[in-house]
Formats: C-alpha cells, structure tokens, sequence
C-alpha cells in the first residue's frame, strides 16, 4: 500500500510530465498527421495541391555602402533606395529572394551640385560603391560602369563647368544594351575612405568601383549579370498581388 505522502509526490511527478509533453507539443507543433508550425530556417513542404511557396531560407542577404547616394533595381525590379541622401555614409541592407540569372544595376551618386560639380559649394568631393550579396556576388572591375554626369571640367574650382549626359530610360531593364559600356574600377579602401558604418557590416571580398575618374564623374550606373547553370527555384508559386502600378522609377 502507498502512503499518503506517496500517492501526493507520484501525483506531482505526473503533472510535470504532462506539462513538458503539453509545452514540446506548443513548441514543435502536434504529432504526426496534424498540421506542423513552421520556424525560422524551415522550409516550406510541398500542401495537398504540391504547392510549394519560398520561405525566408531561401533569401540572401545584400549589403550596400555608397559615397554618397544610390538606388538598387535587381531583374527590373526595384529593390533598395538608399535612405539618406548624403551623410552619414550609411550601410543599407535588404533581404531579396534571388532569381537566377540575375540583372543588377545601380545608380550611385557622389554628393556633387549640379551646376558646378563641387561638393558644399567651394571644392571637389569623391564617390565610391561596394556591394555584397549572401550568394558570393560582388563588386569588382567585372562590372560595367558609365558616367553621366561630370565636373567641375578640368578640375576647375574657380569657373567650375559641368557636362551631363542623358540618361537612358530603361537603364535599369533586363534588355538592356551595355556591351558598349567600359569596365568599372577598382579603388582601394583607404582612396575611398569609408566612414564607421561600412565596418559593421559584411563587405569582404568586395571592392569599390566607380568609373574612372573617382573625383570629377558624379553620377554612375553600374551593370551586371549573374548566371548560375542549371538554377531552378525551389519553388513553384508566384505571387498574385498585383504591383504594375507601384512606382517602380
């Protein structure tokens, strides 16, 4: 025969086991054949209908810094707008769901007046652009890189002239024609002289580019293409909220 003392301490050992099996159950969801909760890092499972949507394991990070300004399309789509217009040199970091191959193209602008080309009205500033995707891309002097903007001429402060280029319409496009476009190039860290924010983040195995005049050329756009063989999405939905009338540009 159990004691009283007994019967009460088996009792409490009994509640405690059906708490620990109610909290895993909270935790991981119900057993086999009900419906699973997903987490971070889980990817979504085929539903009844082999619908598979994409989850945010499938998304790379990308890390952008620009001296001074920049916008991000990716496929045609835009994707990040730099949130200050020129101080402080900040990092803008977005989460995209990349889609192989992969078009990019950047306008950068160096913080510049567009009268005179000077920067706070009496000298000559420098621009700079670096860029990182979680997938491996980076900038580097494979990437295509015009000017549209120049100045002051003849790096003339005292008459400070300027010469601007029409920009195409559809720069940022997939379809888009830059075969004729010069290189970017590369420019050392210490010659772009990143502020603090830039070492925060992730940018190893990238590099500044600009074209190449990083003094006088203050605004550039930036192309490049990504290909990846034989990628195909893990997943096989698309989005049905209609954006055609969002203002992309």
């Amino acid at each position: 025969m159990f004691s009283l003392k007994s019967l009460k301490f088996l009792s409490g050992i009994l509640a405690m086991v059906i708490l620990v099996s109610v909290f895993a159950v909270a935790q991981d969801g119900p057993p086999p054949g009900g419906k699973k909760r997903g987490g971070p890092g889980r990817k979504s499972a085929p539903d009844e209908k082999g619908l598979i949507k994409p989850a945010m394991s499938d998304t790379i990070k990308v890390n952008v810094y620009a001296d001074n300004w920049f916008v991000l399309y990716i496929n045609g789509r835009l994707t990040a707008v730099d949130s200050i217009p020129f101080t402080p040199h900040n990092v803008i970091s977005v989460d995209i769901l990349p889609e192989y191959p992969m078009t990019i193209a950047v306008m950068a602008k160096d913080n510049a007046d567009p009268k005179t080309g000077l920067e706070y009205g009496d000298h000559i500033g420098d621009g700079g652009f670096i860029i990182k995707f979680g997938d491996g891309t980076v900038s580097n002097a494979t990437w295509k890189a015009k000017n549209f903007f120049k100045g002051p001429l003849k790096a003339d402060i005292n008459n400070p002239q300027v010469e601007h280029t029409p920009i195409p319409d559809n720069w940022w496009a997939v379809d888009f024609d830059d075969h004729t476009w010069p290189q970017a190039t590369e420019f050392s860290e210490s010659r772009v002289n990143p502020k603090e924010s830039f070492y925060a983040s992730d940018f190893k195995g990238a590099a500044f580019i600009w074209s190449a005049d990083l003094d006088l050329d203050n605004t550039v756009i930036f192309r490049t293409r990504v290909e990846k063989p034989g990628w195909k999405p893990r997943w096989n939905t698309k989005p049905d909220l209609d954006v055609s009338t969002a203002p992309w540009r």
